[in-house]
């Protein structure tokens, strides 16, 4: 129960212009991802708008699966979330990039958060009573699709999420070096705190796009093993649904 005066003034809801959602979804957070991942299906109708985001639904021989997207940082994620679950999502895989913090993950791994370090300001307006962490099944279930390739590496362990990006300092990246977080993006410790908040299952999924590691940036977005993780992640996440 919450406690009073925390009731919220806005809450998200289905509106009549709004569609119903599959429960099965993915929120994913660039046009280019988003342009890759509906490839996988035989139809994806664009269906509505969220805030900034498209939604499509997918369908093949299956269920629909709702491809929603892109959402860039923590408070659009969280909102594009937020009005996912109001239409009927409940178990949603969020895809994305990060920058490696350690020196053996190298640009165009795989890295699948188990627990996240919040630098982010949304999640701290979502009370949780345990550390945000993503659905165990969902994250089994991932970790057994992306490890099933052999030309994948992926790495499991803990992300740090921040809101400032241009404020990732030497001070800040060996702190959380040291506490061994393998990789640094916008959006995961928010998701997991509002899916927690919110009773739904979500994991994440993130391609490592840039290094940090030896305290220099150093961006991989034209790297070929960056574009070939990126070409081959949406088959196997399209049989996770």
């Amino acid at each position: 129960m919450e406690k009073a005066g925390s009731k919220a003034l806005i809450d998200p809801a289905r509106s009549k212009k709004d569609i119903a959602l599959p429960a099965d979804a993915f929120l994913v957070f660039t046009p280019e991802d988003m342009t890759l991942m509906k490839a996988q299906w035989a139809s994806c109708r664009r269906a509505q708008r969220l805030f900034l985001s498209d939604v499509f639904l997918c369908l093949d021989d299956g269920p629909p699966v709702a491809l929603v997207g892109p959402a860039i940082g923590a408070p659009q994620a969280v909102l594009v979330l937020e009005k996912m679950i109001a239409l009927g999502a409940r178990r949603v895989i969020a895809y994305g990039w990060c920058g490696s913090l350690q020196p053996h993950v190298f640009i165009g791994h795989v890295v699948l958060p188990e627990a996240v370090h919040s630098e982010e300001g949304t999640s701290a307006h979502y009370p949780i009573s345990e550390a945000p962490s993503p659905s165990p099944d969902l994250l089994r279930r991932l970790e057994a699709a992306l490890k099933s390739d052999a030309h994948l590496t992926v790495h499991k362990g803990s992300v740090w999420s921040t809101d400032a990006p241009y404020r990732e300092t030497e001070e800040k990246v060996l702190f959380y070096q040291q506490k061994g977080v393998l990789g640094v993006d916008m959006e995961m410790s928010a998701l997991f705190t509002a899916a927690a908040f919110r009773g739904i299952d979500l994991a994440g999924v993130l391609v490592v796009s840039d290094d940090l590691s030896h305290l220099t940036w150093r961006h991989g977005f034209r790297d070929p093993r960056f574009q070939e993780t990126r070409k081959r992640l949406p088959e196997r996440l399209r049989r996770l649904f």
